[in-house]
């Protein structure tokens, strides 16, 4: 079983995540913390920690301030960051100090469990030692290619394609470029362009919406998704 600690400032909110923990078959709940004092010493007291999901905004410091923390006593525990937070600065922040995935609330128990089914499979996979093919070492993490693939042309930033696609992934449904913008911080336009990149790539899919009247909204979603 994997053991998780969920982090969440709002006790009914880490009731509903510790529930949600609980359905996904080979995880269960090893405790809950509201306060980043708190998540710090249930680090340090639970016998047995495989990953956080981690809330950003704490009573008294944030999420990422944990994080650092915890590396900072030679804490290896993985990281999922389940957070309102959404502006570009935190998810850079929280891609540096490792966080594996990043769950932008509010969100479904769909939501969660896909995040934590795809953890499940990384572990499965690391644990088997050996090495992976190329191919399984960027379906495992959703990696993007580098500036230097002819995935991601020269003058894209793989920051900026990181955070679209995160967007993406961390949706329950097609999102237009001006919902990926507010999601990521980015403006309408750099969304779009990216929106566009990974759809010429074949990483993300185009829908089309049809109002009552004018142009259909361009809708984008994640091309693995099931």
């Amino acid at each position: 079983m994997i053991e998780v600690l969920v982090v969440d400032d709002d006790t009914r909110v880490a009731r509903v995540n510790a529930a949600y923990v609980g359905k996904v078959a080979g995880f269960q709940v090893a405790g809950e913390a509201h306060t980043a004092a708190e998540a710090l010493h249930r680090m340090e007291t639970l016998p047995r920690l495989d990953l956080v999901l981690m809330d950003h905004y704490l009573p008294d410091d944030t999420g990422l301030s944990v994080v650092r923390e915890m590396r900072q006593r030679g804490r290896r525990t993985d990281v999922i960051m389940v957070t309102a937070a959404r502006d570009v600065a935190t998810v850079q922040e929280a891609m540096r100090q490792g966080a594996l995935q990043y769950l932008v609330k509010p969100f479904a128990f769909a939501g969660l469990r896909a995040k934590l089914e795809a953890y499940a499979e990384l572990r499965r996979t690391l644990d088997g030692g050996g090495e992976a093919e190329r191919a399984e070492v960027d379906r495992l993490f959703g990696a993007l290619s580098t500036g230097a693939e002819p995935g991601l042309p020269k003058g894209h930033s793989p920051t900026t394609a990181e955070l679209v696609r995160r967007a993406l992934v961390s949706a329950e449904g097609p999102l237009s470029a001006q919902e990926v913008a507010e999601v990521t911080g980015l403006s309408r336009q750099t969304a779009q362009r990216y929106l566009k990149l990974l759809e010429r790539t074949g990483r993300a899919r185009l829908t089309l919406r049809y109002g009552e009247a004018g142009r259909p909204e361009h809708r984008y979603v994640w091309a693995t998704r099931a």
